[in-house]
């Protein structure tokens, strides 16, 4: 097999590179730039730079390579930024969705495997989120998942592409510093900034019916992350599988924004830091956790680092990227 991961530059697509090439897989990556950083990708993977939009660019790399499957993780996937801009959103995610499936069926590739969220399921009233759980997303973000999704089944029945979909939930830790994610968005580094920075973090509402107040969910670390694409891309693999598999990729426990940000402060050594209580963000369900029993009854995978151990993957990433937290 040799594997187009689309994203290979990001955060988590750098992940997967490694844990694919590690398994002995060819690797191709298809990266637009605007969020990766080459020197992610080692200098024997070759990497192209090109937008999903670009049927040309996707129909020759795909041919030039041989490629006979391919990883999508490429996305703009700031759920804010996708209420301010929807059309963008729709745009890049589902039109460059659209664009790679149709440059996939020309070419012949039978293997997909489309890197989704948890965003699809929306606020879930449930202990914990199975796949049967009802989609509602709440953002356009969630919605070009969703609909990701179905174009993803859609397109496989059409042209007879094994497909899978992975939801995953809240994901932090690093495999190695120079992979760690550079990006402010998530909990671990938005904390990092802050401490880095002299101010306190920041807990959106603490009036949520959960033990603590504080809402409850359910991290992952990266590399458990990289071997669940590994072991979904393998049942891909087996030629005697077909059809679509869908999936949630999480550890199925539950910790809360104000257990994790103790973790952090521990980790860190910044135990005399108090966090601050601010007001809650629109949208934010009180608790997210996800069921991993399909895919451990499906593959037999299951994550198996911890919460501490994400954050202190992620905290010396951070230091190596920013030295001055060090006088933290």
């Amino acid at each position: 097999m040799t594997w187009l991961i689309t994203g290979g530059a990001g955060y988590i697509g750098a992940h997967v590179v490694q844990a694919m090439t590690r398994a002995g897989d060819r690797v191709v990556v298809y990266d637009d730039g605007s969020a990766g950083v080459p020197e992610r990708i080692p200098s024997d993977v070759p990497m192209v730079t090109g937008s999903t939009l670009d049927r040309a660019a996707l129909d020759r790399v795909i041919a030039e390579h041989g490629v006979t499957g391919v990883v999508h993780l490429a996305a703009r996937k700031q759920v804010g930024e996708s209420v301010e801009r929807p059309l963008y959103y729709y745009r890049e995610n589902l039109g460059g969705l659209g664009t790679l499936l149709e440059a996939v069926a020309a070419a012949g590739v039978r293997r997909f495997l489309f890197s989704s969220s948890a965003a699809v399921y929306g606020l879930p009233d449930v202990p914990l989120v199975t796949e049967d759980t009802p989609c509602l997303p709440m953002s356009p973000y969630g919605e070009t998942k969703l609909a990701g999704e179905w174009l993803v089944r859609a397109a496989g029945r059409a042209h007879g592409i094994s497909t899978a979909c992975l939801r995953y939930l809240n994901v932090a830790g690093a495999a190695t510093p120079e992979l760690a994610d550079t990006g402010v968005f998530n909990i671990v580094p938005l904390v990092f900034d802050r401490l880095t920075r002299g101010e306190a973090p920041q807990i959106f509402g603490d009036d949520y019916p959960t033990p603590d107040g504080t809402c409850i969910r359910d991290y992952i670390h990266v590399e458990d992350l990289a071997d669940a694409h590994l072991a979904v891309a393998r049942r891909l693999s087996d030629p005697s599988v077909s059809g679509d598999l869908t999936v949630n990729i999480g550890r199925g426990e539950g910790v809360s924004v104000r257990e994790f940000i103790d973790l952090i402060l521990d980790v860190t050594g910044h135990t005399g830091v108090a966090p601050v209580v601010i007001p809650r963000r629109p949208g934010d369900p009180a608790r997210v956790v996800a069921s991993c029993d399909l895919i451990r009854k499906e593959l037999g995978w299951s994550a198996t680092r911890d919460a501490r151990e994400m954050v202190d993957s992620a905290w010396q990433g951070w230091l190596l990227h920013h030295p001055e937290a060090r006088r933290g």
